[in-house]
């Protein structure tokens, strides 16, 4: 079992987790990713990928559900009303977590999107 990694020091003008925290917000992860230091900090870049792999996972699944709804009907339109609202709540609720992760210092990783965030704040 490794040693759980925790965020400490500062990196350009800002905390190391209040960056980290930020970057759960779409327009900082841009920022982040091309502006050093930030870009070369592992735990920005881990959070900002964590984050736009959860944005682009919100979006294909929101995409499924629209098209299962719409093209095949299955599902009456209470059920995919119901469908769509409980994971928009669960997407939001995932955010949060992460959020508050972000805000301890704690890199926990999301399945699939986090093993693909930690790829790539590993590479540079």
């Amino acid at each position: 079992m490794r040693p759980e990694e925790r965020a400490h020091g500062k990196v350009g003008v800002l905390p190391e987790i209040a960056a980290g925290a930020l970057a759960y917000c779409v327009i900082p992860i841009i920022v982040f990713l091309m502006v050093g230091p930030y870009n070369k900090n592992r735990f920005v870049r881990f959070h900002c990928f964590q984050c736009a792999g959860l944005l682009f996972a919100g979006i294909g699944v929101g995409a499924v559900l629209w098209i299962f709804g719409s093209v095949l009907g299955l599902i009456p339109v209470l059920g995919l009303l119901l469908l769509s609202m409980l994971t928009g709540l669960a997407f939001f609720v995932t955010w949060g977590v992460m959020l508050v992760k972000a805000l301890q210092g704690k890199m926990l990783k999301l399945p699939l999107v986090g093993e693909f965030a930690e790829v790539q704040s590993a590479a540079q």
